[in-house]
């Protein structure tokens, strides 16, 4: 096990604890921070992957799984306290509906899933940037009245690209498909 897996779990780890702290307690505050540690987290498992030449098929696996997961529990979290409507939820959730058929298709006739694309990565980040913006909103401080627009800004964006990504991933598995000689 080497340092970019170890932060990849720890960021699995925190999933439960951010859905505790934002759906139980409301504690946003450390919400926000267990959000934050894991942006930061999903940049330096990938920068010290690279540079101590440690990267490993589990850290291939483990950091898009943790990123997905991460974005899931946010997203229905959100909603669930109607931090984010449900029109901005519900593309992205599709999205990685139609992503897991695809993935299951694809593994069922043995296929690697699709590769990743910065696109994909580009979306990422930029929901998990937006992520902190929209639970700082939360609220009637001047600091909600400055995260609301950019959290929601960045959603939007993020959201855009990460619907466009999954079209691209799509189009990857179909590629895949037809090569493989099945329409």
């Amino acid at each position: 096990m080497n340092v970019p897996n170890i932060l990849s779990l720890l960021r699995l780890a925190g999933v439960p604890v951010f859905l505790w702290l934002l759906l139980g307690p409301e504690e946003d505050g450390w919400a926000l921070a267990v959000l934050v540690f894991s942006a930061l987290t999903d940049w330096l498992d990938g920068k010290l992957a690279r540079w101590l030449n440690q990267m490993s098929r589990l850290g291939q696996l483990l950091d898009p799984a943790a990123d997905r997961l991460y974005i899931l529990a946010t997203l229905i979290a959100f909603l669930a306290r109607e931090i984010i409507p449900w029109w901005v939820v519900v593309p992205l959730l599709l999205r990685e509906a139609v992503l897991g058929v695809c993935v299951l298709t694809l593994r069922r006739r043995g296929f690697a899933p699709p590769e990743v694309t910065y696109i994909g990565k580009g979306a990422t980040f930029v929901l998990m940037y937006a992520f902190p913006f929209l639970l700082l909103a939360q609220g009637g401080s001047d600091v909600a009245a400055i995260a609301r627009p950019i959290g929601y800004a960045f959603t939007i964006w993020g959201g855009v690209l990460y619907v466009w990504s999954g079209v691209l991933y799509v189009v990857q598995a179909r590629n895949a498909l037809r090569g493989a000689g099945d329409d």
